[in-house]
C-alpha cells in the first residue's frame, strides 16, 4: 500500500533559537520573507495549538495591521505549505486559524523543545547529585542557540518571545555557571563571567557569581572591587542598592568565610544519590596470593577502623626492603575501604632512590585527583598543603604514602582532618612523626612463607616435595620478596623440580650471608634472582641499572643494550617475568627503586672493564641525541643548528610528523634530563649540552622547566671545570632565552654575553651569533633600544653569513618588535612580513607562529585590526599544536590588545583572563603584569573600575618587586580605591 502523507520522507526540522529555519533531513527549505517566517515562528512556538486568524494578525502586525492582513496571512500560509512539499499537511487549517502538527507518528523536530528537554534532564540530574551530568546537559542546551532568537523578525509576538528566550538562555547560563563553581571550575569561569557582566551590567546574579569565582581563584581584592562597581552602577542607573544576597556575599568575603571555599568536586559518572565529590580510588591492586601476616593485619585494621571521630589516625609501617611493607599496606587499605567511603589516595614516594618525590609535586597530584583544576593549584608547598587540607574537610579518606624517605617528606602529605587516616611505609622507623602508631614488620613465619611459596608454584608441586620447599623458603630467609622471586622462577620453569631450586639455593656462593639481616638482606634476595639469570639477562639487568631516569622506553633500552628492539623486548619481558623489572606501560619499563640500586651495584661490580659501562651510557646518550636532532629538524626546518651539533655514534628514532616527534619529546622529558646529568665527563660533555640545547622547546613550554634549568647549570659547571669553552658557551646560550622568558633579565643578559664571548673564542658560530640575538631581545625589553638594535643587526649579519635561514627570519621578527617599540610602525610591519615569508619558505611551523605573533603586534599598532586578528589567531593555533603554553598565553594577551583597540572591551577581558590562566606559573611576573595591565583597561571600559584598579595595583607591586620601571599612567590609574 502507499505511504501516507509525509511517510518515507526525511524528517522535518525547525529552529527558532537563532534565525527561523526549516530543513528536510540535511536539505534547507525556503522559509520565505520575514513576515512569512514570523508566521512560521508563531505557529511553532504554540506547540501544536491552533492560533486563530485574529491572534496571528495581532502577532505579526500588532495594533495597526495592514488593510489586507487576512489575505496576506492566507498567502503566507499557502507559501509555507508549498515549501513543506510532501509534508504540507503538517500545516493544518481549522476553526478559522492555523496550527503546525506532526503527520503520522513523527513529532515535529524543534530546537527549542530539545533545549527544554536538556534543561529538564539537567534539573533532574542536579537534584540527584549528578552535577557533572547536569552541567553537560546544560551545555548541550545552550549549544542549540545560534545567535539571537527569532533573528530579524518584526512584530510584537516575535519581540516578546525573543525577550523570553533570551532571558531563558541567561537563566540557563547562570545555572550552568553555578554548577561550574560547584565543580571547582572557578578559574575557568572568571573570563566568561567577566564578559557576561559586561554585556548585562545590571544582572546582579552574574555579578554575584563573578565575585565568588574571583574569590575562589585567590583574587579577593578583585571580588570586592566587583561589588563596589556594582553598587556604584546600581546607584547611578537605578537609584537602588545591591540585592541582599550580593551584599551578604561581600560581607562573607570580607571575613573570609570558610564556607565560601571551593566545595568538593564530583567526578564524571557520579552515581545518583551519592555525595557529589570525587572519590579517588588510587590503591594498586592487592595481590591475589596474599597470605599470613594475620596479627599485623588485625593491628593495622583496628587502627584504621577507629579513624572516625579522631583527628587523624596515622600508622607507619617499617621494615627492611623486600619484607612486604607495600603488599601488607595495600591489602589492609583495601580491606578498610568501608571505613573510608570518600576514597583512597596512593603515592610511591621513591624514598630510597636518588630523587625522592618532592611533597610539593605529590600535593599537586593529590589535588588533581581530588578534582581541583590544574589552573587552581597554587605554587609552593605551604599553599598546596593548605588547599589539600581544605579539599579533605568533611571527608573520610585514606592516604597511603608508600616508600617514604623520612618524616619530613610525609608531614605535608598527612590529611590532618577528623575521619581521615594515613598509612605509611618506610625503611626507617619514624620516631619523630608525632602521634604515629609505629609498626615494625618482620619476616614471615616459616608456615606463612611455605604457604606463600605454594600459592605461587602450585600446591600439588610443593606438597610433593615439602622438605625441599621448606629448604627453599629457609634459604630465602623467609623474606617475602625473595620467596616471590624464587617461586616465580620455579613456576615459569615446568621442567625444574623443587629440589633443583633448593640445591641451587643451598650453594652459598649464590646466596650471600646478608640474606639473613639488615638492609643487606634485600641485596642478598636480589642477588639470588640475579645469579639465576641467563648471561644475556644478567647483562641487560646490570646495564639497565645504569640509567638514572624514572623509567626507560623499549627503544632507549635497546640502544643501551646495543640490540635491535625485537630482541630487546624479548629480553626485557623475560626480566619482567622474574619480577626484577616492571612493565610500567606498553613499551616502557622501570625498576622498583631498591632493585634499581641493586642492579647498579651489580653493574659496578660485574660489568668489567669500566669502559663497558661508559660505552652503554654513551649509547643511551647518543640515542637521545640522534632522536632529538631529528625531532629538532622536523620542528625547526631551515635551522642549521643540527649541522653544528655533536655527531651521535648511535642511531635514534625517526618520526613521520611533528606531532609524533613532540609526543616523544614530552614523554621522554625526565629521562632526557637524567641522561644529560649522567654525562658530565669530558668525552661526552658536549653531547650532553647539545641534547639539552636541542630540547629547549620543552623547557620553554613549561614542562619540567626547573629540572631542565638545573641540568643546564650542572653541565655549565662541568664545562667550566673541564675548560671546555665550546660546551660552556652553548650552556650559556641555552640558559639565556630561558631566563628571558622567566623575567630574570640581568641573568639572561649575562648568559648571552658569555655565550657570545665563549662562542667567538671556541669558533662556535652558533653560540657567537645567538648570543647577540638574545642580548638584543633583552635590551629591547629593558628599553635600551640603541643597544638592542646594534645587537640584533650583529646577529642578523652572523645568521646570514652562516646561511641560517630560520634564525635570520627570527632576527627579522625581533627587529620588527624593536622598530615597533621605537615608533617605526611601517618598517616593523615590513620586517615582520619578511620574517614570516622566510619562515614559510623554509617550512617552519613553530617559529612561524612566533613570526605571525610579531606581525600581529605590528598590525595592531598600525590600526589594521582585522589583519592582526588573523595573524594572531593562526599563531595561537600553531602554539597550541606545538604545546607551547607560554606562547599560547602571550598570544591571548595580544588578541586582548587587538580587541581593546577595536573597542571590544568585553572580548578583551575574556582574552586577558585566558592569558593569565595560560601564563600561570610560567614566564615570571613580568608577563603576568602585562596581562593584568590589559585586563585592567578592559575592565575599566566595561565599567568594572574597582576591579580594574585592583589589577593595576598588582601590576605596580609586581614591577616594584622585580625592580622594573612602572609606567606613570599605571601609577595614576592604580591610585587606591575604597572598597565598600
Amino acid at each position: 500500500m502507499d505511504d501516507g502523507p509525509g511517510q518515507g520522507q526525511e524528517r522535518l526540522r525547525f529552529t527558532v533559537l537563532g534565525p527561523v529555519r526549516a530543513w528536510r533531513g540535511a536539505t534547507p527549505l525556503a522559509a520565505g520573507s520575514p513576515q512569512q517566517r514570523a508566521l512560521l515562528a508563531a505557529l511553532l512556538l504554540r506547540g501544536g495549538r491552533t492560533a486563530t486568524a485574529s491572534e496571528l494578525v495581532d502577532d505579526l502586525w500588532g495594533e495597526e495591521p495592514p488593510h489586507a492582513a487576512l489575505a496576506a496571512l492566507r498567502t503566507y500560509a499557502s507559501r509555507i505549505r508549498k515549501a513543506l512539499g510532501p509534508d504540507a499537511d503538517t500545516l493544518v487549517s481549522e476553526s478559522g486559524g492555523y496550527a503546525l502538527r506532526p503527520v503520522g507518528n513523527q513529532p515535529l523536530d524543534l530546537d527549542m523543545e530539545h533545549a527544554e528537554q536538556y534543561a529538564a534532564d539537567a534539573e533532574k540530574a542536579r537534584a540527584t547529585g549528578d552535577r557533572c551530568r547536569a552541567r553537560d546537559l546544560l551545555d548541550s542546551a545552550l549549544a542549540l542557540w545560534d545567535g539571537e532568537p527569532l533573528a530579524n523578525l518584526a512584530g510584537p509576538y516575535a519581540e516578546n518571545q525573543r525577550t523570553r528566550l533570551e532571558e531563558w538562555r541567561l537563566s540557563l547560563m547562570e545555572t550552568r555557571l553555578e554548577l561550574d563553581l560547584e565543580l571547582g571550575c572557578h578559574g575557568d569561569a572568571v573570563s566568561e563571567l567577566t564578559a557576561l557582566t559586561a554585556a548585562h551590567p545590571l544582572r546582579e546574579r552574574l555579578r554575584e557569581l563573578l565575585m565568588l569565582a574571583l574569590y575562589r581563584s585567590g583574587r579577593q581584592a578583585e571580588a570586592l572591587a566587583v561589588y563596589a562597581d556594582t553598587r556604584r552602577l546600581l546607584a547611578d542607573e537605578l537609584g537602588v542598592d545591591p540585592c541582599a544576597s550580593l551584599s551578604e556575599l561581600q560581607q562573607r568575603i570580607l571575613r573570609a568565610d570558610t564556607e565560601l571555599d571551593a566545595p568538593a568536586v564530583p567526578h564524571d559518572g557520579q552515581v545518583p544519590g551519592e555525595p557529589t565529590f570525587v572519590r579517588p580510588q588510587q590503591l594498586p591492586a592487592t595481590v591475589a596470593d596474599f597470605t599470613g601476616r594475620a596479627a599485623f593485619v588485625t593491628e593495622l585494621s583496628e587502627q584504621l577502623a577507629t579513624a572516625e571521630g579522631r583527628v587523624m589516625a596515622v600508622s607507619a609501617l617499617t621494615g627492611i626492603g623486600g619484607v612486604g611493607k607495600t603488599t601488607l599496606a595495600v591489602h589492609v587499605a583495601h580491606a578498610a575501604h568501608v571505613h573510608f567511603p570518600d576514597g583512597q589516595l596512593y603515592v610511591d614516594l621513591q624514598g630510597v632512590g636518588h630523587s625522592p618525590s618532592h611533597p610539593e609535586a605529590v600535593l599537586g597530584a593529590f589535588l588533581r585527583a581530588l578534582g581541583t583544576p590544574g589552573a587552581a593549584i597554587p605554587d609552593g608547598i605551604e599553599e598546596r598543603a593548605a588547599l589539600y587540607r581544605s579539599a579533605l574537610a568533611g571527608r573520610r579518606l585514606l592516604v597511603l604514602l608508600d616508600n617514604a624517605r623520612d618524616a619530613a617528606q610525609v608531614r605535608p602529605l598527612l590529611p590532618g582532618m577528623d575521619g581521615c587516616a594515613a598509612l605509611i611505609t618506610s625503611r626507617v622507623r619514624m620516631i619523630d612523626l608525632a602521634g604515629a602508631h609505629l609498626v615494625d614488620l618482620d619476616v614471615m613465619s616459616p608456615e606463612e612463607a611455605f604457604t606463600l611459596f605454594a600459592l605461587i608454584v602450585g600446591e600439588e608441586r610443593v606438597n610433593a616435595e615439602r622438605e625441599a620447599s621448606m629448604d627453599v623458603v629457609g634459604a630465602c630467609g623467609f623474606l617475602p620478596l625473595a620467596i616471590r622471586i624464587a617461586a616465580s622462577r620455579l613456576a615459569a620453569r615446568r621442567t625444574w623440580t623443587v629440589s633443583v631450586l633448593a640445591r641451587k639455593l643451598a650453594d652459598e656462593r649464590r646466596r650471600l650471608d646478608e640474606l639473613r639481616a639488615g638492609d643487606l638482606a634485600v641485596n642478598s634476595t636480589f642477588e639470588l634472582g640475579y645469579k639465576q639469570l641467563e648471561p644475556r639477562q644478567a647483562r641487560a639487568f646490570r646495564l639497565l641499572g645504569l640509567a638514572d631516569g624514572p623509567d626507560i622506553s623499549l627503544a632507549a633500552a635497546a640502544a643501551l643494550l646495543d640490540m635491535d628492539t625485537d630482541d630487546a623486548e624479548d629480553l626485557l619481558e623475560s626480566l619482567v617475568d622474574t619480577s626484577l623489572l616492571e612493565s610500567a606501560a606498553p613499551g616502557r619499563y622501570r625498576f622498583h627503586d631498591l632493585v634499581h640500586l641493586y642492579a647498579r651495584s651489580c653493574a659496578e661490580r660485574d660489568e668489567q672493564p669500566a669502559e663497558e659501562r661508559d660505552a652503554a651510557l654513551a649509547r643511551l646518550l647518543d640515542f637521545y641525541l640522534a632522536t632529538a636532532t631529528h625531532m629538532f629538524a622536523l620542528e625547526r626546518p631551515g635551522d642549521r643548528l643540527t649541522d653544528h651539533t655533536e655527531t651521535p655514534h648511535y642511531p635514534g628514532l625517526r618520526f613521520t610528523d611533528r606531532s609524533e616527534a613532540l609526543s616523544w619529546l614530552f614523554n621522554e622529558t625526565r629521562s632526557l634530563i637524567a641522561c644529560a646529568l649522567q654525562n658530565t665527563g669530558e668525552k661526552v660533555l658536549r653531547r650532553a649540552v647539545d641534547l639539552l640545547l636541542l630540547t629547549r622547546d620543552m623547557a620553554e613550554s613549561g614542562a619540567n622547566s626547573r629540572q631542565w634549568e638545573q641540568a643546564n647549570l650542572v653541565l655549565l659547571d662541568a664545562a667550566r671545570r673541564a675548560g671546555d669553552q665550546h660546551a660552556e658557551g652553548r650552556a650559556h646560550w641555552a640558559l639565556a632565552p630561558f631566563y628571558t622568558h622567566s623575567g630574570r633579565l640581568n641573568e639572561a643578559d649575562e648568559h648571552a654575553k658569555l655565550a657570545t664571548l665563549l662562542g667567538l673564542a671556541a669558533e662556535d658560530p652558533f653560540a657567537a651569533s645567538q648570543g647577540p640575538n638574545d642580548r638584543g631581545i633583552i635590551a629591547s625589553i629593558q628599553h635600551r633600544f640603541e643597544a638592542a638594535e646594534g645587537y640584533l643587526n650583529q646577529a642578523l649579519l652572523a645568521f646570514r653569513e652562516n646561511n641560517n635561514k630560520q634564525s635570520e627570519a627570527s632576527a627579522l621578527c625581533n627587529l620588527s618588535r624593536l622598530h615597533l617599540d621605537t615608533g617605526r610602525t611601517e618598517s616593523a610591519i615590513q620586517l615582520a612580513e619578511q620574517g614570516v615569508a622566510a619562515l614559510r619558505e623554509v617550512g617552519a611551523t613553530r617559529r612561524l607562529g612566533n613570526g605571525m605573533y610579531a606581525l600581529g603586534m605590528a598590525l595592531t599598532l598600525a590600526g589594521r585590526l582585522d589583519e592582526a586578528t588573523q595573524q594572531l589567531t593562526e599563531a595561537l593555533a600553531i602554539f597550541r599544536d606545538s604545546r607551547q603554553r607560554f606562547w599560547e598565553g602571550m598570544t591571548y594577551l595580544r588578541l586582548a590588545e587587538v580587541d581593546l583597540a577595536a573597542h571590544r572591551p568585553a572580548n578583551a577581558a575574556n582574552y586577558a583572563e585566558q592569558a593569565l590562566s595560560a601564563l600561570r606559573g610560567l614566564g615570571g611576573g613580568r608577563w603576568r603584569a602585562d596581562a593584568l595591565t590589559t585586563l585592567g583597561h578592559a575592565l575599566n571600559q566595561i565599567g568594572h573600575t574597582g576591579r580594574a584598579k585592583v589589577c593595576w595595583q598588582e601590576v605596580v607591586t609586581i614591577h616594584e618587586q622585580m625592580g622594573l620601571p612602572v609606567d606613570g599612567e599605571i601609577h595614576h590609574l592604580a591610585a587606591p580605591v575604597a572598597l565598600v
